[in-house]
């Protein structure tokens, strides 16, 4: 059963504070809602720098590289530093670079935007696809002929996707055993300033429907161990010591519960409270339960 924190009871998150030393954040729907500022997000990092605990962010959203995702948060007003901030297109760069040792002879077919793009540069990952012209039309696709230097076809978040680009990515894996079927992540959805939307997962369902149980993908964003694996190589921490604070169950709670860490459900983003405590429950429990992030600014007052 979660422990249900209040506001009235400040010493419950103080607890929190002395229990954990390493406080990883999922952004979209905890720290803010596309580009509004969630309150308090910002006084409660700095509360947590204050005190000298480790501030991670970790995110599923693949649209923005690292260098971008930092000046997302340097316009919001929340002090971040890029080796502190963890997405599932960097996640997915290494994961090619590091983990496939993708070969220099080989290029990615990439469905996602500029900043999946990014991360791959940085890796040193040929791609094609992504946001090629040639791509982002709504013309019906001509002949896709089967393609030998296309290793991998990486799915992401793309606002522009269209049937040419599930086309060419199909053709490329279907055609070819040895190509490796990668996501960014799977999310449903995802909150946005505009509201719920679409996310990576749905635009990956056509090709996962369409290549069907023989060719399965391979998720790299939360709640895979893969993500997890990535902040490990750069940074040190203790699992036990450890919190993970995220608005979504399937994705931040059951990542958290996976790798051995505690986890911090706040319900400004995607789960509600009929999904915790409804006729019919999640089966994934956090340990914690608040209402929102700015609730910890109560061990400021305590």
């Amino acid at each position: 059963m979660s422990v249900r924190l209040d506001t009235q009871k400040p010493e419950l998150y103080q607890t929190l504070l002395d229990n954990y030393d390493t406080w990883m954040f999922d952004c979209d729907g905890v720290l803010w809602h596309g580009d509004r500022l969630i309150d308090g997000a910002v006084e409660v990092l700095n509360i947590l720098r204050s005190q000298k605990k480790h501030v991670l962010f970790v995110t599923n959203n693949a649209t923005k590289s690292r260098p971008n995702y930092k000046k997302k948060f340097d316009g919001l007003g929340i002090e971040a530093h890029v080796d502190e901030i963890f997405g599932s297109a960097y996640a997915a760069a290494v994961y090619l670079s590091s983990v496939l040792k993708f070969p220099k002879d080989k290029k990615v077919y990439v469905i996602g935007m500029s900043g999946l793009e990014e991360e791959l540069r940085s890796e040193g990952i040929s791609f094609i696809g992504g946001t090629d012209p040639a791509d982002n039309t709504l013309s019906p696709p001509g002949e896709i002929p089967p393609d030998p230097t296309v290793g991998a076809v990486l799915v992401g978040l793309d606002t522009s996707i269209n049937y040419t680009k599930l086309s060419r990515a199909f053709r490329y894996v279907h055609s070819n055993p040895e190509c490796a079927f990668l996501a960014t992540n799977e999310d449903s959805t995802y909150p946005s300033d505009k509201g719920l939307l679409p996310g990576a997962g749905a635009v990956l369902a056509p090709l996962v429907t369409a290549l069907g149980p023989d060719r399965p993908v391979t998720a790299i964003g939360k709640p895979s161990s893969l993500m997890l694996d990535a902040i490990k190589a750069k940074h040190n921490f203790d699992p036990e010591r450890t919190i993970m604070v995220g608005d979504r169950l399937n994705t931040d709670i059951q990542f958290g519960k996976s790798g051995g860490l505690a986890t911090l459900l706040v319900l400004t983003g995607i789960t509600s409270e009929e999904n915790i405590t409804g006729p019919n429950p999640s089966t994934i429990v956090p340990d914690y339960v608040t209402a929102t992030i700015g609730d910890l600014r109560s061990v400021k007052a305590n």
